[in-house]
């Protein structure tokens, strides 16, 4: 069995930061692409960023100069550093990651969510 706990969401001012972070525990092989997903009410689920086992990373346009998405292979936990936040980017953020487990099984994973609240 695959857990994703996250962990770091909370209420920030407009300007402020948070960290975000994710571990994902249980009967895991390995892990490929691990990622942060939100969404705000009334609106659907959108990628936020995500990162390779590789290192490689994508942005979705909003978030481009302002996040940074890392992860530590060796913790099998994958952060998010939000800086510079706005109103808009308040939000439930979900982590996700692509796992394969010690019995051969390859399965999207989700987290329970963190809400993260930006305003004044």
């Amino acid at each position: 069995q695959v857990q994703l706990v996250e962990s770091g969401g909370g209420l920030v001012q407009p300007g402020g930061s948070l960290r975000l972070s994710c571990a994902a525990s249980g009967s895991i092989a390995s892990i490929r692409t691990m990622g942060w997903y939100r969404q705000a009410p009334g609106k659907q689920r959108e990628q936020v960023a995500t990162i390779s086992s590789g290192g490689t990373t994508y942005y979705v346009e909003s978030a481009k100069g302002r996040f940074t998405v890392s992860r530590d292979n060796a913790k099998n936990t994958v952060y998010l550093q939000m800086n510079s936040l706005k109103p808009e980017d308040t939000a439930v953020y979900y982590c996700n990651a692509q796992i394969m487990t010690i019995m051969g099984d390859r399965n999207n994973y989700w987290g329970q969510g963190t809400q993260v609240t930006v305003s004044s």
